[in-house]
């Protein structure tokens, strides 16, 4: 007769199905998750890196600038740099986008407002910038205090869409006196500002002044040489004139902005 073991039946549980190959996985996705995490923190530090070099960048350039202004040209001047990668630009050596604003700058004391949006700056200036749109805002009285028009008495006087002007002429041994309200039109290093109404006082006498009329409207109009009071290169691109201010658009291309280029003015030659 066989002999009993008393010994308790051990019972193990079927294994169940996919549970070892769960465990890989697992150890994969945490893996994944740590790599994803070490991607997103390096993401935030070049960000926080970028912001920190553009605002640096925005300093130094601010401070390079007020201290090139040319001789005679005083205030302070806002710097705000574009582009999508500060230090991907400051590697490449050329800075995609800059915006400069100088809302109290003073020019042989008088003032103006100013804004730049430079493209295609080097980093080393001695190599030229790509293109420069610059719009100045300036009242009519820091015109006539800045640019004198030859042949003309006084000083320029800002109206709706047009300049004004007075000048007084010899016409057969008579001191007439004139004034003109001429329309501005910008001509790169000139404004030409044509004749638009002519009123002649001859001081009661009794004068035929159609001639000087005619002179004065004539084909040709008044050509006004700017150049010779921007930096060398920069031209007029646009000019709007409302009661007392002048909006003037200038550009310039591959144009140098160190302090000695700058200094340099152009002319009408």
């Amino acid at each position: 007769m066989a002999e009993r073991d008393d010994q308790p039946t051990e019972i193990f549980a079927p294994a169940t199905p996919g549970t070892t190959a769960r465990r890989p996985r697992r150890r994969a996705a945490r893996a994944w998750i740590a790599v994803v995490v070490v991607v997103v923190a390096i993401g935030a530090l070049l960000v926080v890196a970028d912001v920190v070099t553009r605002n640096i960048a925005e300093q130094l350039t601010r401070e390079q600038i007020e201290a090139g202004l040319p001789a005679g040209v005083e205030g302070d001047v806002d710097v705000s740099i574009g582009g999508f990668s500060m230090l991907a630009q400051l590697l490449s050596g050329t800075i995609d986008h800059v915006e400069l604003s100088a809302p109290k700058l003073v020019v042989e004391g008088a003032p103006l407002d100013i804004d730049v949006v430079a493209e295609g700056v080097p980093i080393d200036l001695a190599s030229p910038v790509a293109n420069v749109d610059a719009t100045i805002e300036i009242g009519q009285d820091a015109v006539n205090r800045l640019v004198t028009v030859p042949g003309i008495d006084g000083g320029l006087t800002f109206g709706q869409g047009t300049i004004g002007y007075e000048g007084t002429t010899d016409l057969l041994g008579v001191a007439v006196d004139y004034s003109v309200a001429a329309k501005p039109t910008a001509a790169g290093a000139s404004v030409l500002l044509e004749p638009v109404d002519v009123t002649v006082g001859a001081g009661g006498a009794a004068i035929d002044v159609s001639d000087l009329i005619a002179r004065l409207v004539g084909d040709d109009p008044l050509d006004v040489c700017v150049a010779q009071y921007l930096p060398e290169g920069v031209e007029v691109s646009s000019i709007t004139i409302t009661p007392g201010t002048a909006h003037v658009e200038l550009d310039a291309q591959r144009i140098m902005i160190d302090r000695a280029s700058l200094e340099q003015t152009g002319s009408c030659d």
